[in-house]
């Protein structure tokens, strides 16, 4: 092998994990003298169009026989069996989770896409994942064995331990990921409901404009909630706005229904916030159980207790950030990522 050739479709600068786990493995390659490169795919993947198909196997198919195709799993996931075999012998698939998998799809455009990713994936020649949970997901749900398939959690950089937020101010709760339907943010919303008489304010940090029916439908529930003054909606944010955002918080919560990993909550872990999430795919292993509670996705009203009793007990919360703090200490790294995708890609043409 003389070089990884790292296949992304779309804009790599989106602020999504996914795209963030991308992005770091690249810098890393580049800062430990690994042979690599970005191949920008097409954006209208996991949609594409058949225009976009026939250049994303033109480009594929046009890279020198000795390089190892590592290729996103946004792109792979959707590729026909057609270009998924030819190119068979040389790629490595790259899932994060499951494109079937995302919340809000029509149940048979979710059963297209298993059907595809499925077939995909018997081609690769190995497969990477983000998470043990997922691994488990793709040998059970999609007929991987499970010695193709290497895990390569993603991971965190070392950060100050948040300060949290005045303490003549409400307490702050903090989220983070794009406003898309897997997040959960509606459950959040109807979760704080019946706490207004509880002084709290939550700041939701995520591209607004993936989904633009799910922001316009959040906006509205908020309205109609009477909680537009305690709830902000602040979109997509630079790496020193989310830095101060962790920094203020007093709480960080995630409501998501499904996650591969759940990027946001080791970064939370990282600054030691007390954290509330559920247990969606990977999010119930990512979080130990001491610096969390975890409750059922989907379930506004066990948010609402759980949100209750953090609110409530200044000692609870310093319990789980305490916990927090501690686990950050053991999460990989992103020099630890990056050497065992390298190492996966290498093995490919050994």
């Amino acid at each position: 092998m003389s070089e990884i050739v790292f296949a992304i479709p779309g804009e790599i600068d989106l602020p999504t994990g996914g795209y963030g786990y991308d992005r770091r493995l690249l810098q890393e390659w580049r800062g430990n003298g690994v042979a690599a490169r970005h191949l920008p795919l097409p954006g209208s993947f996991p949609n594409p169009t058949p225009k976009d198909l026939d250049e994303t196997g033109r480009l594929l198919l046009s890279q020198p026989s000795d390089h190892v195709l590592l290729i996103d799993g946004l792109a792979y996931g959707a590729f026909p069996e057609s270009i998924a075999a030819d190119l068979a012998g040389r790629v490595v698939a790259l899932v994060h989770h499951p494109l079937g998998f995302e919340t809000g799809l029509e149940t048979e455009h979710a059963r297209r896409l298993i059907a595809r990713e499925t077939a995909a994936l018997r081609h690769a020649s190995a497969i990477i994942v983000t998470s043990p949970a997922t691994k488990r997901l793709l040998v059970s749900g999609f007929g991987v064995s499970a010695g193709r398939i290497a895990v390569a959690e993603p991971g965190v950089d070392r950060a100050p331990r948040a300060a949290g937020g005045r303490p003549d101010e409400p307490l702050q709760l903090l989220a983070v990921g794009s406003l898309v339907p897997r997040k959960g943010y509606d459950i959040l919303v109807e979760s704080l409901r019946p706490l207004q008489d509880v002084a709290w304010r939550l700041t939701i940090i995520g591209s607004a404009d993936r989904a633009p029916a799910t922001t316009l439908a959040l906006k509205a529930q908020i309205a109609s909630s009477g909680l537009q003054d305690r709830i902000t909606l602040a979109g997509a944010v630079g790496e020193a706005e989310l830095a101060q955002a962790y920094d203020k918080a007093d709480i960080f919560v995630m409501p998501s229904l499904f996650e591969g990993y759940g990027m946001v909550l080791t970064e939370a872990m990282a600054r030691g916030l007390p954290i509330l999430c559920t247990t969606g795919g990977a999010a119930a292993e990512t979080v130990p159980d001491a610096a969390a509670i975890k409750v059922a996705p989907g379930d506004a009203g066990a948010l609402t207790r759980a949100l209750s009793e953090l609110l409530a007990e200044s000692t609870g919360r310093k319990r789980l950030a305490d916990a927090s703090w501690a686990a950050a200490e053991t999460l990989p790294r992103w020099q630890d990522t990056a050497t065992i995708v390298a190492e996966t890609c290498r093995k490919v043409f050994a």
